[in-house]
């Protein structure tokens, strides 16, 4: 395709299933939106007699192939769908589909300077979080490791280039993805850190340890800190020993028992010493 130009056809598949013809929508029956997203998902030309034990579990192979021919005409969208010389199935070479563009990103984003700005809309969303097909299963879980390794990977960088606003932006977004996720915990923490602000990452330290109760029962009270490399800005990661919560002396900060025995760093009450 000529550069400057855009597709004749677009599908999307993150966050949700849309087909596009020259910038128009264009509806789709059930069947036919299965197909189509199975091959947005699987770009390689599929075996009809594969894909519609895919699309059609429990169906007998000769009925699924039916359902799939019926599906296939009920496209209608010239150019969509394309069959190879041993009658597999794709989409067509001018189907631009979000996914692929997705997984570009993915594979180029390491080498972007963390002075420039590329375009992460890409990796807010799931592949189609609403469908409970089993076909879609592995990609999904595939592509939401790679897009949320790569949104914390980001986040540590332009925490490192000083860019702390965008830096926790990103953080943040693989956290409300990942909520129990260590490592998106640990690129926020690091960012609020470096950003100075202390009272931040105290408050996603507890908001994390308190989902792991609450979760799994038991957590452990520094498995957070172990992960974090030493900060100057904060003594409990600066001590890589174990040590209690209360012993840390935060200016505007006070340490209180919460029922049972757990200690929590409050905002508020004065706190001996001086920092300088």
């Amino acid at each position: 395709m000529p550069a400057g130009t855009s597709a004749p056809h677009r599908v999307t598949v993150l966050g949700s299933f849309t087909l596009h013809v020259h910038h128009a929508p264009v509806p789709l029956g059930v069947d036919a939106r299965r197909v189509v997203a199975y091959l947005a998902v699987h770009p390689r030309p599929q075996r009809r007699a594969a894909l519609a034990v895919d699309l059609w579990p429990g169906v007998p192979v000769a009925a699924a192939m039916r359902l799939l021919d019926d599906a296939v005409l009920a496209v209608d969208v010239p150019g969509l769908l394309v069959t190879d010389a041993d009658g597999a199935l794709s989409l067509g070479p001018d189907v631009e589909v979000d996914l692929a563009g997705a997984m570009a990103l993915l594979r180029t984003l390491p080498d972007v300077p963390a002075a420039e700005d590329p375009d992460l809309a890409l990796l807010a969303a799931d592949i189609l979080p609403g469908w409970t097909a089993a076909w879609l299963v592995v990609e999904r879980e595939r592509f939401r490791q790679l897009r949320l390794h790569a949104t914390e990977e980001r986040s540590l960088r332009l925490t490192a280039a000083a860019r702390y606003d965008e830096a926790v932006a990103l953080a943040q977004q693989a956290v409300h993805a990942a909520p129990s996720r260590e490592s998106a915990r640990r690129a926020l923490i690091e960012a609020h850190l470096a950003q100075g602000n202390i009272a931040a990452a105290v408050a996603e330290y507890d908001e994390y340890q308190e989902l792991l109760r609450s979760s799994v029962g038991a957590a452990p009270a520094f498995a957070l800190d172990a992960l974090m490399p030493p900060s100057p800005a904060w003594p409990v990661m600066r001590a890589r020993s174990v040590m209690p919560r209360s012993a840390v002396q935060l200016p505007g900060l006070r340490s209180v028992r919460a029922s049972g025995s757990t200690r929590r760093l409050v905002a508020g009450g004065s706190v001996p010493g001086t920092f300088r």
